[in-house]
């Protein structure tokens, strides 16, 4: 009798275990990702560790991303939307409600990213990376450094023209602009719109290429040799080429940060949770800063980061250029129309 009911007692703990467990043993996990946003070891590590397997689909931007979704694209379990984006996907109730903040490992999570203005109860997301959106040039091309302004990119000198990438992102292009412009970049002016519209319609003839993939790989290559950029991209382009440079536009320059998150309809949702949790630890998250050249939002990792990592500039702001730093925001729909518009018009 005794021992009927031990074994009852422990098939009722089964269903409390099986998140961590049993669906490990089973299940796959499918991840929408950025492109070149995740190193593979760790990946692999992750199915060796969980018995887990990963699929892997990329994306080159939150409008990528979002239009397959909208599009009717199922059978993703997660997501990575920068922070701006995350808000208007849970406000469009795109996002599953997973109560991430309750994790294990979510303790480590360090403010502001603990409670960020897009998820403040951290109820659909944990974080990933966070950067900055700047400058990066080549100064065996230029001669030596540039101004730090967004008018070398805007308006690049002779050497650099037919020489400069742009991201392949509405949202960057805008952004961008605005700084330079001083325009606030959730503008609902017509008349801003066209003033953004026409710095980026001047620079067009001086762009090589609108891509958001290989970045630095076109750098490294002198394909380009002026490239909008997120720094963890510059930061792995740098050890290939010393001689690139990294802009802090004076104007001022995005500060964005990137979420893990569960859309609706997702199949394997005890898996994400997973994932989302085994991320969290510190060694796990520092691997993939290391890998990529961004920060994180884990206050543990600090003590497994490279030193290359802790001591590059375009990583770790130097304190004289955090107030350069400007948080992302959610714009309202008669911005992001406009927004729209302007890309529209650049890309025709």
């Amino acid at each position: 009798m005794f021992r009927r009911l031990l074994l009852a007692a422990a098939a009722a703990l089964l269903p409390v275990m099986a998140p961590m467990g049993a669906h490990a043993q089973t299940k796959e996990l499918k991840l929408f990702n950025w492109s070149n946003y995740i190193p593979p070891d760790l990946l692999k590590r992750f199915e060796a560790e969980t018995g887990i397997k990963v699929i892997l689909d990329t994306y080159d931007s939150n409008e990528t991303m979002l239009s397959k979704l909208q599009a009717g694209a199922t059978g993703y379990d997660l997501v990575v939307p920068t922070g701006t984006t995350l808000k208007n996907m849970i406000r469009d109730g795109m996002l599953l409600k997973v109560d991430a903040a309750s994790l294990p490992n979510f303790k480590g999570v360090g403010a502001p990213f603990d409670k960020p203005d897009y998820d403040p109860e951290r109820a659909y997301s944990v974080p990933y990376m966070w950067g900055t959106t700047g400058i990066a040039y080549d100064t065996a091309v230029t001669g030596g450094k540039l101004e730090e302004s967004w008018k070398v990119l805007f308006e690049p000198p002779a050497s650099l023209v037919g020489k400069v990438g742009m991201l392949n992102a509405p949202g960057e292009a805008w952004d961008s602009a605005a700084h330079y412009l001083g325009i606030d970049t959730c503008t609902e002016k017509p008349d801003d719109a066209q003033r953004i519209l026409d710095v980026l319609m001047k620079q067009k003839p001086a762009v090589a290429i609108y891509s958001s993939n290989a970045t630095g790989d076109r750098v490294v290559a002198g394909e380009v040799s002026m490239q909008q950029m997120w720094n963890g991209a510059y930061r792995r382009a740098k050890v290939r080429k010393p001689s690139l440079e990294w802009i802090y536009p004076k104007e001022g320059l995005d500060m964005w940060s990137d979420n893990f998150a569960v859309p609706k309809g997702a199949p394997n949702v005890e898996n994400a949770k997973v994932f989302m949790n085994w991320m969290l630890d510190p060694k796990n998250i520092a691997e993939a800063s290391n890998f990529l050249g961004y920060n994180n939002a884990v206050t543990g990792s600090s003590s497994y980061l490279s030193d290359a990592l802790r001591n590059e500039v375009a990583v770790n702001t130097p304190a004289d250029k955090l107030a350069l730093l400007r948080p992302g925001k959610t714009c309202s729909p008669a911005s992001l129309d406009l927004r729209d518009k302007v890309w529209t018009r650049l890309r025709r």
